[in-house]
């Protein structure tokens, strides 16, 4: 007989979550300034009501170039309509992950991956946070371990893990090198937490890179995840996110997965979506890629908490199917272009920078900081917007090792990419 008349915890006891008070004692978490940067935009368009501005602080698609095509769209509407609106599963459909699978990685039966290895999400957040769990759960099993990413990660880098009780890392980095992670870098960082008792739950690896646009060879990122495996790094996270916009080939995951064992690759997670190179930031559909038992935690889980709209499943189905390198030519095209022009213009300039592939340059202006007397910059963004109608991303928003330098995205057409780079020039002279 069931008893009723008393409280009782859902759990067993011995599955209760002890009490701590880490909650209390946590840093507040800053929201994103990554949307409201453009809107200094907004003076200099009083002041010159005529004059053209230019936004290079975006990392969006959908609101810099065309996003998805119309014919996407419409025929995910249709799969939407035949479909109808009940729940689907927390993972998404068969389908997606049959098209995935297929048409989009066409991945080889001998890697041992298949459907099972698939889980859709809601944006690439929302696969990120749902990863650092795993990377928790099955790594560590404790709150408050680290994950290791690069010393100027992309904001969210720092926030996400750090909302579901894992510590951020920042790797040595050297900013002649990009701050690329090394074997020794790698090797340091869990030598470090070790001190203050803490293991290693994962290392990010995001190729190419935001915000540096840094591109880090196949064999280069196999040679970091080896070495971060054995120095005792539970799990490694590929957010190739960027990788289709490039003007040479895109990740091949076949071809990846042989470099690793079994064992290996029961320790690795990839990342992947629409959001960049389709444009589709508003549509939230990302997926990863991972060991079946971490897609079966993740599963059951995302059947709690957050699941994927079937729209943005269908919408990203619709692409894999008309085959991904012709659904994302809007998008990858103009950006190539762009990235080809803007690299001739800096070096013309003699600024130093780096420029890989992707969306970004991260351009160094700390002589100009210096000279204007500016402690990072942030007010130099301000400035730039306001004076000069060119909006970038200052460096110092991703950490203080960015001090020096500004973000500028090049995901533009040619024509603006050059204008905002004139811009930029100018706002720098002025100074």
């Amino acid at each position: 007989m069931i008893e009723s008349n008393s409280p009782q915890f859902a759990v067993p006891d011995n599955n209760l979550i002890p009490v701590n008070d880490y909650l209390g004692h946590m840093m507040a978490i800053p929201p994103s300034r990554m949307f409201l940067i453009n809107k200094s935009l907004k003076t200099f368009k009083e002041l010159y009501p005529n004059r053209q501005t230019f936004d290079a602080s975006q990392g969006d698609g959908g609101a810099s170039l065309p996003g998805v095509p119309r014919q996407i769209l419409e025929r995910a509407a249709q799969l939407q309509i035949e479909h109808g609106t009940a729940y689907d599963m927390p993972y998404g459909t068969d389908a997606f992950r049959k098209v995935l699978v297929e048409k989009y990685w066409k991945l080889d039966a001998s890697t041992g991956y298949g459907p099972a290895n698939i889980v859709a999400t809601a944006g690439g957040r929302d696969a990120l946070v749902k990863a650092y769990q795993a990377m928790l759960a099955f790594g560590t099993g404790r709150e408050g371990d680290a994950i290791i990413v690069s010393r100027v990660p992309w904001i969210s880098y720092n926030w996400g893990p750090y909302g579901i009780g894992a510590n951020v890392l920042w790797s040595p980095g050297d900013p002649a090198q990009g701050w690329a992670y090394t074997d020794d870098a790698i090797n340091e960082c869990v030598r470090f937490a070790a001190q203050s008792g803490r293991k290693i739950a994962g290392i990010v690896i995001t190729n190419p890179d935001n915000p540096t646009g840094q591109t880090v060879s196949s064999e280069r990122q196999v040679a970091l995840a080896k070495a971060a495996l054995k120095a005792g790094v539970a799990f490694v996270l590929f957010d190739w996110m960027y990788h289709y916009v490039t003007d040479e080939q895109p990740m091949d995951l076949n071809s990846f997965l042989q470099f690793f064992d079994p064992d290996e690759r029961k320790h690795l997670m990839f990342l992947d979506g629409i959001t960049k190179s389709l444009g589709g930031s508003n549509i939230r559909n990302c997926h990863l890629v991972v060991p079946q038992d971490i897609a079966s935690f993740i599963i059951s889980r995302a059947s709690h908490t957050v699941m994927p709209s079937y729209y943005s499943l269908a919408v990203a189905q619709a692409a894999y199917e008309m085959g991904y390198e012709n659904a994302v030519k809007t998008i990858v095209e103009p950006t190539n272009a762009s990235r080809k022009l803007l690299k001739q213009i800096l070096m013309d300039q003699g600024l130093r920078h780096i420029i890989g592939k992707g969306y970004y340059a991260f351009i160094d202006v700390g002589e100009t900081i210096r000279k204007r007397g500016l402690p990072s910059s942030e007010p130099l963004g301000q400035f730039l917007a306001e004076n000069f109608g060119v909006a970038i991303v200052p460096g110092a928003f991703f950490s203080p090792h960015g001090n020096d330098w500004v973000r500028f995205s090049y995901a533009t057409p040619p024509e603006r990419t050059k204008g905002a780079a004139q811009r930029l020039l100018e706002g720098l002279n002025a100074l």
